[in-house]
C-alpha cells in the first residue's frame, strides 16, 4: 500500500505545479513528502501517520485503498492519536480515555514490571555471588586437600627413606661385627707368613754354607719355634644369611600395599571416578592440540625448524636477539599456545647418548640464571618427564624413578580442571608411564629441554 502511495506521489510531481504554493510558516504543519522547502499540510492521515499538502494529498482522494484512510485536520501530534479506529467509528463500543491518562496508567504498570525485573536481577546476582563463593570455597578446599596430601605423602616417603637408611646401617653393622675379628687375624696371619718365609729362606741359605762352625752356631737359633702354632683361630660365617631381613621387608611392602588399597577404597566414589575418567588408547586424539614452539623462549644453543615444530641441540651458539622470555642458561624452550581444558599432544625424541625432558610449565617460570627456579621439574612451577637415558619424573626438585617401556614417542595428556597430568609411551599401544593429580592454578605451556638430541612435535594421525 505504501508503495502505491509513493508511486502516485511521483506521478503527481510530474504534473503541472499548483498555481500558488502555500509554504509552511511558523506554527504550521509541514508536509512530510515535500522535498526542499516544505509546503503547508492541509490534512493528516491517522493510518499513514503522516501529513500532506494539497498536492501530495491527491492519492488519498483518488486511490481506492487510500480513500479508506481516516483524514483529520493537519496535526503535528499524530503519535498521540493512536486509536484511529475510534476516530473512524466514533468510539462505538469503546471506553475512551485520554492518551495522557492511559500513559500514566501504563507508566505505573511499567514501574511494576521494572521493579520485578530489578528483583529478578538481584536474585540472579545473589545466586551468581553464592555460586562464585561456592566455587572459590571448593577450589580452596581442593587446594588445601592437595597440599595436605602432598605433605603427608612427603612425610611418609621421608619416614620410609629413614627406615631404609636404618636397615642399611643395621646390615652394615652386622657385616662389620662379623668381619672385624677376621680382618685382625688376617693381618696377623700375613705377618706370620712373612716371618716364616724369611726363616725358610735363611734355613735354605744355611744348608748351603761350607763353614761348619757357622752352621752349628746358626742352626740352634733358626730352628727355635716362632710360636705361630699358638695363633688364635676365628670362625667367619661366610654364608651369613640376611633372609630374615628380606622376609620382613617383603612382608612390610605387602602390608603397606594392602593398607593403601584399603584406604584408597574409602575415597568418595565421585573422586575415584574423576581419577579414572581419562580416555583410553587412541581416544586421546579427540583432544589433540596443535602446538608450536615459541622462538622468543628458545635457549641460544637450540635450533627451531619445520615451522617451529622441531627443536634440536646445537654446539654452536645462535645469534638470537635478547628477549625477556628467553631461557638464558638451561637448554629449554616453551610452546606459544597455552593448555586449557583437556589437551593431548605427542612428541618424538632422538639422539644417541642425549637427554630430553618432556615438560609442562606455568608461563611465570624464571628464565635467567642457573638456579632451580629456571629448570623444568626442579621447582613448583613445572612438571617434567626425563626420557633418556632412563625414565624419571621431576617436580619441585623431587625425583621419581619410573619403570616402563622405553619409547621414542611420548604422549602427554592434560585435564586442567581435573588437575591431571599423564605421560604415555606410544607405539602400537599406549602404556601409562606416570600420572600426577594436583591443582593447576595457572594456564600450562608445553616445554622441552634438549641436550645432544632432537624433539619433534607430532602431527595428529
Amino acid at each position: 500500500m505504501l508503495a502505491e502511495v509513493v508511486e502516485k506521489l511521483k506521478k503527481t510531481e510530474l504534473r503541472a505545479a499548483p498555481p500558488a504554493p502555500h509554504y509552511a510558516g511558523p506554527g504550521d504543519v509541514e508536509c512530510d513528502f515535500c522535498t526542499g522547502r516544505k509546503l503547508k499540510a492541509i490534512k493528516s492521515c491517522l493510518t499513514c501517520l503522516a501529513s500532506f499538502c494539497e498536492t501530495h494529498l491527491k492519492p488519498h482522494c483518488e486511490v481506492p485503498a487510500l480513500k479508506k484512510h481516516k483524514l483529520v485536520k493537519a496535526s503535528s501530534q499524530l503519535q498521540e492519536k493512536i486509536c484511529y479506529l475510534c476516530t473512524m467509528d466514533k468510539h462505538r463500543g469503546h471506553d475512551t480515555v485520554p492518551a495522557t491518562t492511559e500513559r500514566t496508567k501504563k507508566k505505573s504498570q511499567l514501574k511494576e514490571i521494572q521493579s520485578k525485573f530489578q528483583q529478578r536481577i538481584q536474585e540472579k546476582q545473589k545466586e551468581q555471588q553464592e555460586l562464585k563463593q561456592a566455587v572459590k570455597t571448593l577450589k580452596r578446599c581442593a587446594q588445601s586437600a592437595v597440599e595436605d596430601s602432598e605433605r603427608i605423602f612427603t612425610e611418609l616417603i621421608r619416614s620410609i627413606e629413614k627406615k631404609r637408611s636404618e636397615v642399611t646401617k643395621l646390615i652394615r653393622a652386622q657385616e662389620e661385627a662379623e668381619l672385624s675379628g677376621a680382618e685382625e687375624l688376617l693381618e696377623k696371619l700375613e705377618q706370620e707368613i712373612a716371618d716364616l718365609q724369611r726363616r725358610r729362606t735363611e734355613l735354605e741359605q744355611l744348608s748351603h754354607t761350607e763353614d761348619h762352625i757357622h752352621f752349628l752356631q746358626s742352626f740352634q737359633s733358626l730352628c727355635v719355634s716362632s710360636g705361630s702354632e699358638d695363633s688364635p683361630s676365628i670362625t667367619v660365617h661366610q654364608h651369613l644369611s640376611f633372609d630374615g631381613v628380606r622376609r620382613s621387608l617383603s612382608e612390610l611392602k605387602e602390608r603397606l600395599e594392602e593398607l593403601c588399597r584399603e584406604e584408597f577404597s574409602k575415597i568418595p566414589p565421585h573422586a575415584v571416578q574423576i581419577l579414572s575418567s581419562e580416555p583410553k588408547n587412541r581416544d586421546f586424539l579427540q583432544y589433540f592440540c596443535q602446538l608450536t614452539l615459541d622462538p622468543n623462549t628458545a635457549n641460544y644453543y637450540l635450533i627451531l625448524s619445520e615451522k617451529n615444530r622441531v627443536v634440536s641441540w646445537s654446539n654452536t651458539e645462535q645469534s638470537y636477539p635478547d628477549h625477556s622470555e628467553r631461557f638464558q642458561y638451561f637448554l629449554q624452550v616453551l610452546c606459544k599456545e597455552s593448555v586449557s581444558g583437556r589437551c593431548y599432544w605427542e612428541v618424538e625424541w632422538s639422539g644417541k647418548g642425549g637427554t630430553a625432558f618432556i615438560s609442562v610449565s606455568y608461563k611465570g617460570i624464571s628464565r635467567k640464571g642457573r638456579s632451580n627456579d629456571c629448570g623444568f621439574g626442579h621447582n613448583s612451577q613445572s612438571w617434567s618427564l626425563r626420557v633418556s637415558p632412563s625414565l624419571t619424573f621431576w617436580h619441585n626438585n623431587i625425583q621419581t624413578e619410573i619403570s616402563g617401556p622405553s619409547s621414542s614417542r611420548i604422549g602427554v595428556y592434560v585435564d586442567h580442571s581435573a588437575g591431571t597430568l599423564s605421560f604415555y609411551s606410544v607405539s602400537d599401544t599406549m602404556t601409562l608411564l606416570h600420572t600426577v593429580h594436583t591443582t593447576f592454578t595457572q594456564p600450562l605451556y608445553a616445554g622441552f629441554c634438549v641436550y645432544w638430541g632432537t624433539v619433534k612435535l607430532c602431527n595428529k594421525k
